[in-house]
């Protein structure tokens, strides 16, 4: 934001230049970033060089994965015309592993004819900026910059002037949350995220487009390769603090092979590598000849995309048959976009304040707060507002008081259990994928790739995650339901997981019975 004064001659600046800062620097210069004195071409041109959207081929590395759903309100509310386009880009498919058995599933749109696409990737930014748009061309809405809430306070009386409605969307430190006097429960996990925006070569004319979201689940943590662009991701790399703070501290040349090394080398090498790292700072020779040496030691072909420091494909070429298998070598790091943060789980007792704290409701983050790994923060969030605009509109339609606790519990009921499920499922799949027991790693390994050979339940798990508009009157998993119910009427499948589960239930029964009662 800039502000412009004209002086009428460079005579009378002397005189004037004392009393202008005195006048507009405590009220006004300090709302502002910069202050350009001066309308005419120069001053005019600065400000518009400083325009402060990012550069084409730079992306900020907070994002976020739109859902079909999510996108349907955005739509409905004016908001998605506003979004730079240009800077989204599509998920056709998401490929997920296991870090330790390799076990494997693929969720690709194409299994539910009337998506294009699973979801949409763009930056927090450029959905922030639309929103800004957006609200500038409503003058109904009042948006006041620059402020922070230091305090919030009942006061009693007669008003004329008196809020009908407090919404706090205020984050997981939620001022608001505070004032109502609503707890919640939740945990800190043991893990940081350490994000980054990454550069890579472009995919090959014989390879898919950089349209795949690839993540795999490392006992340390899952590690999400998101696509941007067709030449730039976003990395989600949820780690140990003392791993995450090694990481940090590393050179980008360093955790540019550490990134490539993760969804590549087998846990075991990545353990030792984590090792070397913490035990000081290490070049990025170092750790090239370290990676060279595990990709030996583990019999990784350098014509195999699993080959990062040994690779011998040449881009452009013939990729080998792995090559979609896995999300293409990181080649640099873009400047200032490595950062960390931690991740918990938090959900308030409740939505809407009562008592003192009445007129109140909660949203977003300030109601819950997710694990990323499945990428449902912001989905939440807008499902959260979605409901609630649903419910303030139809209270003004009826004549009603927009903050009675009657007119705000249809959101609560609509969005507190919804909510309650995704999260406790997120965090089920997040604490599954820790353990490294062998049979707990089994156990999960065959099950995924049960479901991998499964496209209906499949199905049924994108559009319970929002990628489809089918759900208006059925859960999708009523979906997963009634799929394994038909699919248990096919003889070679159901004869197929039989054997599997009943096999890998005796051997486990087997091996429970030798360590506990120390009997064949």
């Amino acid at each position: 934001m800039a502000f412009f004064a004209k002086p009428r001659s460079s005579a009378r600046l002397g005189c004037r230049w004392r009393p202008f800062l005195r006048s507009f620097s405590p009220e006004h210069a300090r709302d502002n970033d910069i202050v350009i004195v001066g309308g005419g071409p120069a001053g005019l041109a600065l400000a518009a060089a400083l325009d402060w959207g990012m550069p084409p081929n730079a992306y900020s590395n907070r994002v976020s994965s739109i859902t079909h759903t999510s996108q349907r309100f955005l739509n409905r509310i004016g908001i998605w015309d506003y979004v730079e386009h240009a800077r989204t880009n599509p998920i056709d498919q998401m490929q997920v592993w296991d870090g330790v058995s390799g076990a494997r599933i693929t969720f690709d749109a194409s299994v539910i004819p009337e998506l294009s696409e699973m979801a949409r990737m763009t930056e927090n930014l450029n959905l922030q900026c639309a929103l800004l748009r957006k609200l500038s061309d409503t003058p109904s809405v009042q948006v006041i910059h620059s402020v922070k809430v230091e305090s919030i306070q009942c006061e009693t009386g007669d008003h004329n002037d008196c809020l009908l409605l407090l919404v706090g969307a205020d984050g997981f430190n939620s001022l608001v949350r505070s004032f109502t006097g609503i707890s919640s429960y939740g945990w800190s996990y043991d893990t940081q995220a350490v994000v980054a925006t990454l550069n890579h070569a472009l995919r090959g004319p014989f390879q898919v487009p950089n349209n795949t979201a690839y993540q795999r689940f490392l006992p340390t943590g899952p590690i999400a390769f998101l696509p941007l662009s067709p030449c730039t991701s976003s990395l989600v790399w949820s780690t140990k603090p003392h791993l995450a703070a090694a990481l940090n501290k590393s050179s980008p040349g360093v955790l540019e092979q550490l990134i490539n090394a993760a969804f590549c080398l087998p846990e075991p090498s990545l353990q030792y590598i984590y090792r070397q790292l913490l035990e000081g700072a290490k070049s990025s020779e170092e750790i090239n000849e370290e990676i060279m040496f595990r990709e030996r030691s583990d019999s990784i072909s350098s014509h195999s995309a699993y080959a990062s420091a040994t690779s011998m494909l040449s881009d452009g070429g013939i990729p080998p048959d792995d090559a979609d298998a896995l999300p293409p070598l990181v080649t640099s790091i873009q400047q200032s976009t490595i950062a960390s943060f931690p991740l918990r789980y938090n959900h308030a007792e409740s939505y809407i304040g009562e008592g003192a704290g009445s007129c109140t409701v909660l949203v977003s983050d300030a109601a819950h707060t997710v694990h990323p790994l499945a990428g449902q923060g912001l989905n939440l969030g807008l499902g959260d507002v979605d409901a609630l605009s649903r419910c303030i509109i139809q209270a003004l339609r009826h004549g009603g008081d927009i903050g009675s606790f009657t007119a705000l519990i249809p959101y609560a009921r609509e969005c507190y259990f919804e909510n309650h499920k995704v999260m406790s499922a997120v965090d089920k799949l997040h604490k599954v994928y820790s353990p490294t027991a062998q049979p707990v790693v089994w156990a999960r390994s065959v099950g995924l790739e049960v479901i991998n050979e499964l496209d209906s339940v499949k199905a049924a798990l994108m559009m319970n995650a929002g990628a489809s508009s089918r759900l208006q009157n059925a859960s999708g998993w009523d979906l997963f339901a009634k799929s394994i119910k038909s699919l248990a009427g096919a003889a070679s499948t159901s004869k197929m997981v039989s054997r599997m589960i009943g096999a890998g239930i005796q051997e486990l029964a087997k091996n429970s019975g030798q360590r506990i009662f120390g009997c064949p």
